[in-house]
């Protein structure tokens, strides 16, 4: 016989995995962890960049105030002859300006008639051409400043003023220039190394900020632990110290599971009332119409035995659904086989029936009651047709997930193919001489469909029916 299945197998879902990873980004803790070290880079880079600005800024005033020291410690230094050759031997404190070719130089020329010579820096080796005043003017002071390249290529700053030097109106023009390339170096040098302090406190201080955040979201991950707990069946309600800000989240899920709980308590107490009240009833009018005879007493009797029987069947699928979104329940599974199966065997001592279990435990994500009812059914149907022998085999599926399989087999005549169907509806039985209401295969359909498994009946190897069940289970 084929396989068919009335309702589709829970199966993972593929791309788990991928899934999981698109919404990462969803994560609370991602995003507050996101937010801070943007937040934090954002600052780190802004620190870096005002410090490096006015480490610049206050490195070139500096270095603008010690080139116009010396301008005017050199114009102290040197004085003119009365024949007009200028004299003195400028010692400016720096050795830097009796290096040859160090970048720092100073220079003492002729700027009007009557006046010649020139004295110079020993660190200046030769001659360097000074832009002419037209391109850079002087100011009101008789002072200017311009960058000019050095003898080695350096950048040189140079401040540069005309000074009369007696009273015969006698000038020269004095120079002293100072090689930026080094300040620009050391400026360089200092960003580098602010460069790795920051980057290293930033990385720490990122790393604090992560560990902190995730200490504070661990109540989070405490309620989650406490929720899955609840819907394993290990808990009944969320327990322990939460902080402020969560207690009243825990308190209302808290409720929310008690009302769950008092939603499941008063169906199951309807349903008892409803059948318990229709009960009699029912017998009344089918022990009547028996009673009545004939053609009118048979047809009453028939009518309230249909009744039963939708009563019956509705009333299960009641009870199963108000239970089936509250709170999950958990029934460890081969205990509850081998009772069942220890009660058959004495009940049917002519049949053989054989149990095969898994080593690890299994435990169904629903109620005891369910479980006894799907098994119940199964294996009285599978004993009422069976010919000598049963078989029982529970076992997990690999590679899906939290699912198990419950297969009930017998050596009896089988299902026709084109009946496997018909036989699952309520009320439905293929053979009229044997006892039962028919309800048992379509209530095992029912409650398997309402917990979100499937159902197949095949042709057994044994020769009989092979029902293959499939349900959830809480890992």
């Amino acid at each position: 016989m084929s396989r068919r299945r009335d309702a589709e197998p829970l199966k993972p879902t593929i791309g788990a995995g991928l899934s999981k990873l698109r919404l990462w980004p969803r994560s609370l803790t991602f995003r507050v962890i996101a937010f801070s070290t943007i937040w934090a880079i954002l600052t780190l880079v802004v620190i870096f960049t005002l410090i490096t600005t006015l480490y610049r800024q206050a490195s070139e005033r500096g270095f603008d105030s010690l080139l116009s020291a010396h301008l005017f410690n050199l114009i102290g230094s040197v004085g003119i002859s009365d024949n007009g050759a200028l004299t003195g031997s400028p010692d400016l404190g720096d050795l830097r300006f009796s290096e040859p070719n160090s970048g720092w130089y100073w220079s003492v020329e002729p700027a009007s008639e009557g006046v010649h010579g020139e004295i110079h820096s020993s660190s200046m080796t030769t001659s360097l051409l000074s832009p002419s005043v037209a391109e850079v003017p002087f100011n009101s002071n008789f002072q200017r400043s311009y960058s000019m390249e050095g003898i080695k290529g350096e950048q040189l700053e140079v401040f540069e003023s005309e000074f009369v030097l007696d009273a015969k109106n006698r000038a020269a023009r004095f120079r002293v220039m100072g090689n930026h390339s080094e300040l620009e170096q050391e400026i360089a040098s200092f960003q580098r190394r602010l460069l790795t302090y920051l980057s290293l406190f930033g990385v720490g201080m990122i790393a604090i900020n992560a560990i902190a955040i995730l200490l504070g979201l661990q109540p989070l991950r405490r309620v989650r632990n406490a929720l899955a707990m609840v819907r394993e069946g290990t808990a009944q309600r969320l327990d322990g110290s939460f902080p402020a800000e969560i207690e009243p989240l825990a308190n209302e899920t808290n409720a929310l599971i008690e009302n769950n709980r008092r939603i499941v308590e008063r169906s199951r107490t309807q349903v008892g009332n409803l059948a318990h009240s229709l009960k009699t009833p029912l017998a009344v009018l089918i022990n009547e119409g028996r009673a009545l005879g004939g053609a009118k007493g048979q047809l009453i009797a028939e009518q309230a035995a249909s009744m039963q029987k939708q009563v019956d069947h509705y009333l299960q699928r009641a009870r199963v659904a108000a239970q089936r979104d509250s709170v999950v329940f958990r029934t460890p599974v081969s205990p509850l086989v081998e009772r069942m199966v220890r009660v058959l065997r004495k009940l049917n001592p002519q049949s053989k029936l054989i149990l095969s279990l898994p080593s690890a435990e299994i435990v169904f994500a629903g109620e005891r009651e369910d479980l006894e009812e799907l098994l119940g059914n199964l294996l009285d149907n599978a004993m009422k047709w069976a010919k000598g022998a049963v078989a029982v085999t529970i076992a997990t599926i690999s590679g899906s997930g939290n699912l198990f399989e419950i297969v009930i087999e017998d050596d009896g005549p089988g299902i026709p193919e084109d009946s496997a169907r018909e036989v699952l509806k309520r009320g439905k039985r293929l053979d009229e001489t044997k006892p039962g209401t028919g309800l048992g295969l379509a209530i095992v359909a029912d409650l398997v469909n309402e917990y979100g498994g499937s159902l197949a009946l095949e042709r057994s190897g044994m020769g009989g029916l092979r029902a293959v069940v499939r349900l959830r289970s809480l890992q």
